[in-house]
């Protein structure tokens, strides 16, 4: 074609969302952000025959010889954006919005002019971000040949364009707006329900719950599936319910479900992948293999499952289902015994757990998994305050650094470093850890579940709620996750949805002590105190070696006016710290509440000397209010939020 010539073509503007701003403040991370977004792009245009007329910093003018394969590029295009996120943290995330025109143009000196060109740039702005804004000539060509719908905007007026356009734009499948009737349910979003224990031994149990587990974690690798946490999964064991029934309340579209008989080596394992839906076999397989073989069997159930959900797995998602934790089977049967202790979350069971790990480390230490899974009894048995936050710390940071030497990208490594540091009041830190957790692994919803503590510690209350959601989202029967949203939702002021927050979670269970406690601590926070009351004693009962609730029933009783009851359990908490750990900080709650404030002050600024623990919950917890609106202890939660970390 000559120079000059007039012709007819399909013009895609893309242009970055907020990058005036960004470049202004952060110009090298802005300049990082253009080149990352030309990788992403450039495979995705050439795919689709567009050839790329000229870029203007952060802007794409491309052209197509026609309207559909425009307007599928464009979809390809918010696709890879949406895809190539997943594994970054908020700042580093491309944002783009997307016009296309049909018009004619002129072509001169490999540049392009014309109205068209001129529409398409104004269109673009009209797009939501992730979105794509097409105009009536774009529309006319390709409705009713797309997969995604396509609904108007109306007649738009443009600037330096005499008419109105009529603007389309694409609903994308991940939006929140349903192109779907909302009883439809993504194939995509996932549950491993507990494989059934064919075992003649019932003490293999842990065998099946450890393969269950260790499944749901290879298919959290790959990141175009949302996969539902074992927490979750795991409610469903002794239940007898229908798959879609399952499906439903889990709100996934496919299950995977199973059974394991191992006799001596020698292991059986069944899989079957079923439609949430219509409760179809989409896939089944048997594996008859010996115990050294097991990890090939949970990698071929992962690779095939991603086959019947037709879904391309990347090379490096590919890697790592088929990684192999250990290349000792006797260490890897003590680590799933491990974990199967550790979810009990008993202080007694998670101190057999840490036998079964130890042992599985003496036949390989090199167990990356093993390691993290004995710095995570020591978290736990430190947040239940059976052990001494400065003992535990150094055999923590000693456990992970040990995992991350071996496996820098085990997210669960750096989750449990993010709660050790933030234990440590190292706030950036952690936060830090976590992101890196999610950056490695976007379905690990304990990642987002402490990270929300972390950020409700310090006062970030709103993020603290988006972080727990995101963890409700993939762990939503885990008690211990729905308490903590009600917990932020009363940190965010919204103080009766989280009451019934709580109140729902005890529908559930009914014996979930933390979910009392907190009801109760809620109550007492606007002065409801006997149902605050009711609820904490229900705690003591359920939490029997805790003295958290002990201690917050002690505070409550005292707020009240009742300083009888509130000694009597400062008493009983006073004489435990003699034999046991009980955090300095939680006795000066009760010395505060009975008014004894010289002495609550005294024990609260040697919490602060030791780093307590227990400091985080009165600059947390909505119920401690009183105590953080008195200047003086105010002052001493004030610096522990701006700690230093040293």
């Amino acid at each position: 074609m000559s120079q000059g010539e007039r012709r007819l073509t399909a013009i895609m503007y893309t242009d970055m969302v907020g990058y005036t701003a960004l470049g202004q403040r952060d110009e090298s991370l802005s300049l990082a952000m253009v080149e990352a977004q030309q990788k992403v792009l450039a495979p995705v245009l050439t795919r689709h025959n567009g050839r790329v007329v000229k870029t203007m910093g952060d802007a794409f003018l491309v052209e197509f010889t026609n309207a559909l394969e425009a307007a599928r590029c464009a979809y390809d295009v918010q696709r890879s954006v949406k895809e190539f996120n997943l594994a970054l943290s908020s700042e580093k995330r491309i944002h783009l919005r997307v016009g296309i025109h049909l018009g004619d143009v002129v072509e001169k000196e490999g540049d392009i002019f014309g109205d068209a060109v001129n529409v398409a740039s104004r269109i673009e702005p009209l797009a939501e971000d992730g979105g794509v804004c097409l105009t009536q000539q774009v529309y006319d060509q390709v409705k009713n040949k797309l997969d995604v719908p396509l609904v108007s905007k109306g007649k738009m007026s443009l600037k330096n364009v005499s008419e109105p356009v009529e603007v389309y734009r694409m609903v994308m499948p991940w939006s929140e707006e349903k192109a779907t009737p909302p009883t439809q349910l993504d194939k995509k979003r996932i549950a491993v329900l507990p494989f059934a224990n064919m075992s003649p031994d019932p003490a293999d149990e842990y065998f099946a719950d450890g393969l269950t587990e260790e499944l749901i974690d290879r298919l959290c690798q790959i990141r175009e599936l949302e996969v539902i946490a074992r927490t979750s999964t795991m409610s469903y064991k002794k239940k007898e319910k229908k798959a879609v029934e399952i499906a439903k309340e889990l709100k996934v579209g496919s299950l995977v479900e199973g059974s394991v008989r191992k006799a001596g080596n020698k292991v059986r394992v069944t899989a079957q992948l079923i439609d949430g839906a219509t409760e179809g076999h989409l896939w089944s397989s048997r594996y008859d293999k010996s115990l050294d073989d097991v990890f090939a069997v949970q990698s071929d159930i992962a690779e095939q499952v991603t086959n019947a959900l037709r879904i391309h797995l990347l090379p490096n998602e590919k890697e790592a289902i088929k990684k192999k934790a250990t290349e000792s089977p006797e260490a890897y049967v003590l680590y799933l015994k491990g974990r199967y202790y550790w979810n009990e979350r008993s202080p007694a069971s998670v101190k057999r757990a840490m036998g079964y790990f130890e042992s599985a480390l003496e036949r390989d230490p090199a167990f990356a998994l093993a390691l993290v899974g004995l710095a995570d009894c020591y978290l736990i048995l430190t947040d239940q305050f059976v052990l001494e936050p400065n003992e535990t710390r150094p055999k923590v940071r000693s456990l992970l650094d040990k995992a991350l030497k071996l496996d820098d990208g085990l997210a669960e490594a750096h989750a449990s470093l993010g709660n050790l540091l933030q234990d440590e009041w190292n706030w950036p830190g952690a936060e830090a850890e976590y992101k890196r957790a999610i950056e490695l692994n976007s379905n690990y919803a304990t990642t987002y579940h402490w990270y929300s503590l972390m950020l409700a510690g310090i006062g970030r209350a709103e993020q603290a709620l988006d972080e727990i959601n995101r963890a409700l989202r993939l762990d939503p029967v885990s008690p211990m996750v729905r308490t903590n949203v009600g917990l932020r939702l009363a940190e965010a002021g919204r103080v009766e949805e989280g009451i019934e927050q709580l109140l729902n979670t005890l529908v559930m269970e009914p014996d979930f002590g933390m979910a009392h406690g907190n009801l109760g601590a809620i109550y007492a926070s606007v002065a409801r105190y006997d149902e605050g009351i009711t609820e904490m004693q229900k705690a003591v009962e359920l939490l029997a070696g805790n003295p958290w609730p002990k201690a917050l029933l002690g505070y409550a009783y005292g707020l009240k006016g009742d300083k009888t009851k509130a000694c009597d359990l400062l008493r009983e908490l006073e004489e435990a710290s003699k034999s046991g750990f009980v955090p300095g900080a939680l006795l000066g709650t009760i010395y505060f509440a009975v008014g004894e404030k010289e002495k609550a002050l005294s024990l609260i600024q040697k919490a602060y000397e030791e780093r307590s623990i227990a400091l985080r919950y009165l600059s947390e917890l909505t119920v401690y209010w009183q105590i953080r609106a008195d200047p003086r202890f105010n002052a001493i939660l004030a610096r522990m939020l701006t700690h230093a970390h040293t």
